[in-house]
């Protein structure tokens, strides 16, 4: 990306996918080899092999960029992997948005992940955790006898915490934590080495019995944070104010912030955004839903990872705030070659940088859906798109498809069976 691009791109959909191919690859300096890895689906049969057991095919999904990003005053085009319709659209629009409030705003912990060693059979836990205290330096150095390359760039364990939990289905259980810097990698495999590594050496230490270590996915040390501000007028609709609009995202995410039931589904439209972000790139998308679900709970109460609120100026501000582990090295990231060019289309430099952007879309995403849910309601604009796919699921191709799709809008009738009628059929004015 060059420094005068920007990622408002106005009508970008409506252009022929060649058009916005182009303009992707020139964003990124991408050539035609790397879009034609994109347009095939990214992996290969022999690629696919190695990556996992028992292959016998692939399975593609949608790859595509949202527009209208801009976060820390950089310009961005964010790569989404993801079936769902409409999420592309919500999210590009809810950017322009809040580009027209200046951006969003992002900020990040450093890279800290959280590895687990459960300690049982202990006599006096709180002596072992005074022994292990006594010998954290020796116990820190095992660790990154382990840490390798994450090592030699600035990372590697760094503390230990403890924690004790009495009274457990199996007694009095003591946990070690050690807290790992990954630097620019999601750290899985580099935590769950050190772990394994120096588990011996605690039981010696301590005279417990080490059953479990493995890393934590509630990676609340390594928390992003996104927050905007949208001007009062850009919500106004055709049938309400922009205040009335702005009061009622307000109202619908105080629901989501009180009731649970409310929030599961307030939350899954913002990992809509951001787990479309984390696949493109190669990332856990599992691991982050985990992490971010528990956080959600962390108090005791599921509630809401966003706050919506009205500044004196009478403005609409949002926050989200969560736990992001991803990583821009290793794994999937590098392997994939649609993931590569997903990072390169983003333009990252940091594990951190990537966790932003995705904070972003993930409040991006959260605001598309309160808006439509307390505007139009949340089936307008979605099943609009869903014609397009009961279009193809009844055997439209080509211009065929936006045709059927068009007619099954303006009759009102979205359903498959109308579908497949004027896709055998081709009746087009019944």
């Amino acid at each position: 990306m060059r420094d005068n691009q920007s990622s408002a791109l106005p009508g970008y959909y409506r252009l022929p996918l060649a058009q916005r191919q182009a303009i992707a690859a020139d964003w990124a300096g991408l050539g035609s080899a790397d879009i034609g890895i994109v347009a095939a689906g990214g992996l290969s049969m022999g690629q696919a092999e190695q990556v996992i057991e028992n292959v016998i095919g692939r399975f593609s999904l949608p790859f595509a960029v949202a527009t209208n990003f801009t976060i820390n005053g950089r310009d961005y085009l964010v790569p989404m992997v993801i079936e769902e319709p409409s999420v592309v659209a919500a999210c590009s629009y809810a950017a322009k948005l809040f580009r027209e409030g200046g951006g969003f705003q992002t900020s990040s912990d450093p890279p800290v992940m959280i590895g687990q060693i459960q300690l049982l059979d202990l006599a006096e836990p709180r002596a072992a955790e005074d022994k292990l205290r006594a010998q954290q330096a020796d116990i820190l150095a095992a660790a990154n006898a382990r840490a390798g390359s994450i090592l030699a760039r600035g990372g590697g364990a760094i503390g230990l915490e403890y924690r004790h939990f009495r009274g457990s289905p199996v007694g009095d259980m003591l946990v070690l934590h050690l807290l790992f810097d990954c630097r620019d990698a999601m750290g899985a495999n580099a935590i769950n080495s050190a772990l394994e590594h120096i588990a011996p050496l605690v039981e010696r230490i301590t005279g417990g019995r080490v059953n479990l270590r493995i890393l934590s996915n509630l990676s609340d040390r390594r928390m992003a944070t996104a927050r905007g501000v949208i001007p009062a007028k850009s919500l106004a609709t055709k049938s309400a104010s922009g205040a009335q609009v702005l009061s009622a995202i307000i109202e619908a995410g105080a629901f989501a912030e009180c009731d649970a039931y409310r929030a599961a589904t307030h939350n899954k439209g913002i990992m809509n955004g951001i787990d479309a972000v984390v696949l493109a790139t190669g990332n856990d998308w599992r691991a982050v839903e985990a992490g971010a679900h528990a956080y959600a709970a962390r108090d005791g109460r599921y509630t809401s990872l966003t706050r919506w609120w009205r500044d004196d100026s009478g403005d609409l501000h949002g926050e989200i705030a969560l736990p992001l582990a991803l990583g821009i090295v290793g794994g999937a990231t590098r392997a994939h070659p649609a993931a590569k060019i997903a990072l390169r289309l983003l333009g990252v430099e940091s594990a951190r940088g990537l966790a932003e952007v995705a904070a972003a879309v993930g409040l991006a995403q959260n605001f598309a859906a309160l808006r439509a849910l307390a505007t139009d309601g949340i089936q307008s604009g979605h099943m609009r798109m869903h014609a397009r796919q009961l279009a193809l699921a009844a055997g439209a191709t080509g211009e065929e498809v936006m045709q059927v799709a068009r007619q099954l809008i303006d009759e009102g009738n979205i359903r498959l069976e109308r579908a497949k009628e004027l896709t055998a059929g081709g009746k087009r004015n019944p």
